[in-house]
């Protein structure tokens, strides 16, 4: 095969995509527009699909090194961390393609949305409410998968654009996006990775924007593809291409839709699984109906082959990341970069008391149904190992006695048609029992608004309504549509009817034999059970934490319950049953620490009280060693909240209203003070700050753009903060520095920006002067009468962000929310 260009390396990767291209007839060339794109065997080419996962780690492919979530990660403010974790994760994704050729190094992260409203069932994807910082890091994790080398390591995909954090109806949903909310707060959050050059592409989103599906908007894509000069594959999500007909009514048929989706800037479709029939036919009568040319498809065709030389796909022995073998999973780095990642992210937002950090206790009770567990989400990995919250106290505290005690009711449950409940050896479960004994008994865990599980005491696995009959053999709650929830409707005499959630239809057991199955339509034909309490969840909290030198009650979501992709969040509260626990547990030991670990923000409602609260997102499968480490002081609390916390729901907004500046909403816009405010997070010091000067008090107004400066460059406003630790241990302080006053301008900006911020590691006693440089253009708001003259002349480009001239406050504080040095700005014009 000599003379193929395209496998020359010393050629461009546009030169030799060309080259490849010009070898392809036109019903190969067709092909690659679809996600499973075959063999093209007379040129020795293997098989392609695009897309895998690895938002916090390899998903969906085995064991893997399982991170924080997003969210988590975005705790940290560490960009070398997000770094160093999307570096191990693109590493073992090339492990994973060492094992198995058909594993994608074209990877479907960072989700780069911004955290706009908590209720969001998606927001443990994401980074931050703030669209700079989560810019910021997106570009950080993308940088990391991508590698330092020419050839891509892999080549990150980010999500979704545009304007989507919304699950119920995302795809008939509309996001309104003036321009103002378009530059302000959506495309800042995109820009950095792909002008960096860390990413390589970018998957649409779901939803329609302003009356039209993200998927036609050929404004927008051109827009994104302004930002680098290096070609930018644009997918689709899942199954979109045919909701543009099916769902959103935008197109006539799919023939237009397939179309309408190239001329938008597609270049790849998700649709009909590994099917890609259906999209070619449709491909095939845009281009016999006119609606397409064959220099469409080409483009398209084009990127999708950029995409798979930049990867190393051609290259043979030249691939500088070749030397990566199946065997480079779950290395001894992996391990520790987890547990540096969780400790990272831990943040300590309230310690009134001083619990923290726990001395040397003689006894411990962990509490809660997060005390002994480590739960996964839908976008992680197969953990090698797993440590929860009690195993790492344990191995921190080897002589002390550590309790755990799920806080769960245990019962028996006994069908008047056979008997009790009960469940053999291979999971089988059936309602025969004549008597309750160890086989009977069902640990009921409350996750909130009346969503149950049941598990069996006798074998610890969870009743599922995924089998027919029923089985209690589930290690978790799971799936796409998780099957192992359950609400309860209790009569009037006390028995229980099980609704199973999962299919929306009630238990009841066959006539012959005691078969359990949930199959029954309405409630008039749902068994009903006879329910025998055992023991009481909350009677044990209270023994067990009356017993105990300090309690750590343990409580949060299931990343598959109440909250995720699909499913958006019911309320914005710590759910009773939580908050229940915590109570029983505090009433009888005043020392217990709330320990919420979540994958999104709570209003605490009846915890508001808790004196001692810690939050960690699900870590991972170091989730126990990390929160150990910052609870016992071995290391110092650096997590900082990327996402405020209300105070009341009524701060976050309306889920399905874009525009933040008009709700008032994020730390941007809010007037009011939250619970935890964005940036907030506790050392185990005291930190004082005493001043924030500027060199110069006045700077010049630049010329209107079309871009902000992206966080963290350096620019010519120098703030240098002093700050002064006056406590009597190491503190490490996230110094953060923000304008306030937009919101008196005549155009009303932000009531507060973040516009920079630095760590310190500061001795006892220690002063320190830290500067934190920014550019003029963060003070940048949309104008629609400015006109620039290069601009394209489209709905996107009317107008430019333009620095208002007059007075402005540059403050410095350890929160959005606290901010007690600050000095005057003047901008001149």
């Amino acid at each position: 095969m000599s003379g193929e260009a395209f496998r020359d390396t010393s050629l461009s990767v546009a030169q030799r995509a060309a080259d490849l291209l010009s070898r392809l007839n036109s019903a190969e060339r067709l092909s690659l527009l679809h996600q499973a794109v075959p063999a093209i065997e007379r040129l020795g080419i293997g098989p392609f699909h695009t897309g895998c996962e690895a938002l916090h780690g390899v998903a969906w492919l085995g064991i893997a090194t399982v991170f924080p979530q997003a969210v988590g990660l975005a705790a940290t403010w560490d960009t070398d961390l997000i770094e160093r974790v999307g570096a191990v994760t693109g590493e073992e994704v090339r492990a994973k393609r060492a094992a198995d050729p058909a594993v994608s190094l074209n990877v479907w992260a960072p989700v780069v949305n911004t955290l706009r409203h908590p209720a969001w069932g998606r927001n443990e994807e994401g980074y931050s409410e703030d669209p700079h910082l989560t810019g910021q890091f997106g570009e950080a994790y993308s940088r990391g998968l991508r590698g330092d080398q020419s050839v891509w390591r892999t080549v990150p995909t980010l999500k979704h654009f545009l304007a989507y954090s919304n699950e119920t109806d995302r795809s008939a949903t509309d996001s309104e996006m003036s321009l103002r909310t378009l530059h302000e707060e959506e495309l800042p959050a995109f820009r950095p990775a792909i002008e960096s050059g860390a990413a390589g592409g970018m998957m649409l989103a779901y939803n329609l924007v302003n009356g039209r599906p993200a998927h036609t908007q050929p404004e927008l894509v051109a827009e994104a593809r302004s930002w680098t000069d290096e070609s930018l594959l644009v997918v689709t999500d899942a199954g979109a291409p045919t909701f543009v007909v099916t769902v959103q009514d935008a197109e006539p048929d799919h023939v237009h839709a397939a179309a309408a989706l190239v001329r938008g800037g597609v270049d790849s479709f998700t649709d009909n699984d590994a099917n890609a029939e259906p999209t070619l036919e449709h491909l095939r009568g845009a281009l016999a109906a006119g609606l397409l040319t064959e220099a469409d498809i080409d483009a398209a065709a084009t990127r999708v082959l950029e995409m798979r030389v930049r990867s190393g796909e051609f290259d043979g022995p030249a691939d500088p990341w070749g030397s990566i073998t199946a065997d480079h999973l779950d290395q001894p780095h992996a391990r520790a970069l987890a547990r540096e990642a969780v400790a990272r992210s831990v943040v300590v937002l309230r310690n009134d008391h001083e619990l923290l950090p726990l001395a040397q206790p003689s006894s411990v009770a962990v509490i809660g149904p997060l005390a002994d567990v480590v739960l996964t989400d839908w976008y992680a990995g197969t953990p090698p190992y797993a440590v929860s919250v009690a195993d790492g106290l344990r191995a921190r505290y080897p002589n002390a006695e550590v309790t755990v005690v799920t806080g769960a009711d245990t019962v028996a449950l006994r069908s008047d048609r056979g008997g009790y409940l009960s469940v053999d050896e291979d999971g089988q479960v059936r309602a025969s029992a004549a008597s309750a004994d160890a086989s009977t008994l069902f640990d009921v865990t409350d996750w909130g608004d009346g969503v149950l599980t049941l598990r069996s005491a006798a074998s610890g696995r969870l009743l599922t309504g995924g089998a027919w009959p029923m089985r209690a053999d589930a290690a978790r709650v799971g799936g796409w549509v998780a099957q192992e929830t359950f609400r309860r409707t209790v009569h009037a005499d006390g028995t229980w009817s099980l609704l199973h959630l999962g299919t929306g239809r009630w238990v009841r057991v066959s006539r012959n034999g005691g078969l359990v199955l949930a199959d029954a339509v309405t409630l008039d034909t749902a068994e009903r059970f006879d329910v025998r309490p055992v023991r009481s969840g909350a009677a044990e909290v209270a023994r067990a934490a009356a017993a105990a030198d300090v309690v750590i009650a343990v409580v949060g979501n299931d990343p598959h319950i109440a909250g995720r992709e699909t499913e958006d969040r019911p309320h914005l509260f710590l759910p009773r049953s939580a908050t229940s626990l915590w109570r029983a547990a505090r009433e009888a030991n005043p020392r217990t620490v709330l320990t919420i670990v979540s994958s999104y923000p709570y209003v605490l409602g009846d915890a508001e009280a808790a004196s001692t609260v810690v939050w960690s997102s699900h870590g991972g499968q170091e989730l126990g060693s990390g929160l150990a480490d910052v609870l016992s002081g071995d290391t110092e609390p650096t997590g900082r909240l990327a996402q405020s916390w209300p105070a009341d729901p009524a701060q976050a907004g309306d889920l399905f209203d874009y525009d933040t500046r008009r709700q008032h909403a994020t730390y941007r816009h809010q007037g009011q003070p939250y619970a935890f405010a964005f940036g907030h997070g506790l050392t185990y010091s005291e930190v004082e700050y005493r001043s924030v000067v500027l060199p110069s008090a006045a700077v010049a107004a630049p010329a209107p753009t079309h871009r902000h400066a992206a966080l963290g460059v350096a620019g010519d406003i120098q703030a240098r903060v002093t700050v002064a630790n006056i406590g009597d241990r190491v503190a490490e302080e996230l110094v953060q520095v923000y304008v306030t006053g937009a919101h008196e301008h005549a155009i009303v900006g932000p009531r507060r920006a973040l516009v920079g911020y630095r760590r310190v590691t500061l001795q006892p006693g220690e002063v320190a002067e830290v500067v934190v440089s920014f550019a003029v253009d963060r003070l940048a708001v949309w104008d629609d009468d400015v006109r620039l003259p290069d601009a394209p002349s489209d709905w996107v480009h009317a107008g430019a962000l333009r620095v208002q001239p007059g007075e402005y406050t540059v403050a410095a504080g350890p929160s959005a929310d606290a901010l007690p040095v600050s000095t005057p700005l003047t901008v001149t014009p």
